[in-house]
């Protein structure tokens, strides 16, 4: 589980520069980028509460 939470954190700091530069510089790409990074998030987050449920059942 530990590694699963560092692929969040890590893609979750992929969204942050994207979406900031999205925000703050206006580059289009990076928006297509940011939003690819929350597909990856969601998958990653349903896989959270999936081994973290199996985790408290132990």
């Amino acid at each position: 589980m530990k590694e699963l939470v560092e692929k969040i954190h890590a893609e979750f700091e992929a969204f942050k520069t994207e979406s900031d530069s999205l925000m703050e510089k206006g580059v289009k790409a990076a928006g297509a980028r940011a939003r690819k990074a929350t597909l990856e998030l969601e998958k990653m987050l349903k896989e959270f509460r999936k081994v973290s449920i199996e985790e408290s059942k132990k």
